[in-house]
């Protein structure tokens, strides 16, 4: 029987996708007697839990989960609107005398918990509306290219591809005249977590061995019936700009479907895809989270050990 250890402070887990989070988060909770809440973006959308690698429903039951799996794929679930939904929860877990660990991949969830969330004026429906449906017609790239005119900067920190963060930042330049980067080194709400509330630790394993999880648990996912997954949310026919839609893997699975490629050379995109993802939340990890302790062991129990002397439970 593992021994149950208090944790006066939330803990927090950053690690790109296939570091091993959801394993480490479970031998983290039975020891610290801990709630588990996500902070991944794809991982709040129901539609896809094996498509996003979410917690397998024995996993859930193993200790009290939250936030995984609670948005309808229609929806575009922000930022500040995890963090309105996280922040009591983490009061509420430590009323009840238990840890907050909060688990994911998204490196802006974390930031906002830490850092506070910039107040960026929400720009004109309209013209987000109109933004979304030229993603739509022309693709990210063109976009891209608008946004490197107006907003250079802006543009230089984000991929061609990434449609969501493009509009966002265009809609803002756009309706503000200034960038979304001006915006967000302004003062910024209070974070939630106070400096010594927390303990952060960033998994950073070889990044070959990443991309070879990335590949394996891949071929898993569709013997476990992602591409089923991804026909039903395809058959909703949802607006294509929704973030869920574009999950990793979920464009080019429905690609396949609709007879435009072979599947193995759609499972090859999507590796492809998320192994770029992975590299980028592994470079967000070395800029970004300067407050996080690094753990680069890989097996998990190596992570909890390292993990353990670090906080010295």
């Amino acid at each position: 029987m593992v021994r149950r250890a208090q944790m006066t402070r939330a803990l927090l887990i950053l690690g790109p996708t296939a570091s091993g989070k959801t394993a480490l988060a479970l031998r983290l909770a039975e020891r610290l007697d801990a709630e588990v809440i996500n902070a991944d973006s794809m991982q709040v959308y129901r539609d896809l839990r094996i498509l996003t690698a979410r917690p397998t429903r024995q996993e859930e039951a193993a200790c009290p989960h939250h936030l995984f799996g609670a948005v309808d794929a229609a929806v575009r679930f922000s930022v500040g609107e995890w963090l309105r939904a996280a922040t009591p929860l983490i009061d509420a877990i430590r009323d009840r005398g238990r840890t907050p660990l909060i688990v994911g991949g998204t490196g802006l969830y974390f930031k906002a918990l830490t850092d506070g969330l910039a107040a960026i004026p929400d720009p004109p429906p309209e013209d987000t509306a109109a933004l979304r449906a030229a993603l739509a017609e022309e693709g990210p790239e063109a976009l891209h290219a608008r946004l490197a005119e107006i907003d250079p900067d802006a543009a230089r920190q984000l991929e061609p591809r990434d449609g969501v963060r493009i509009v966002r930042a265009l809609a803002v330049k756009q309706a503000t005249g200034r960038s979304i980067l001006a915006w967000r080194a302004d003062a910024a709400e209070p974070a939630p977590l106070a400096p010594g509330t927390w303990a952060g630790f960033a998994l950073t394993p070889p990044r070959e061995l990443l991309y070879a999880r990335i590949e394996a648990r891949f071929a898993a996912m569709l013997n476990e019936g992602a591409l089923q997954e991804v026909e039903a949310l395809a058959a909703r026919r949802l607006d294509p700009t929704l973030p869920a839609m574009k999950a990793h893997g979920a464009p080019w699975l429905m690609a396949h479907l609709a007879g435009a490629m072979p599947l193995p050379e759609a499972a090859d995109l999507s590796v492809r895809d998320t192994r770029r993802y992975a590299k980028r939340q592994m470079t967000w990890i070395t800029h970004q989270a300067a407050g996080f302790a690094r753990i680069a062991e890989t097996a998990v129990a190596e992570q909890e050990h390292a993990l353990m002397v670090h906080i010295r439970v």
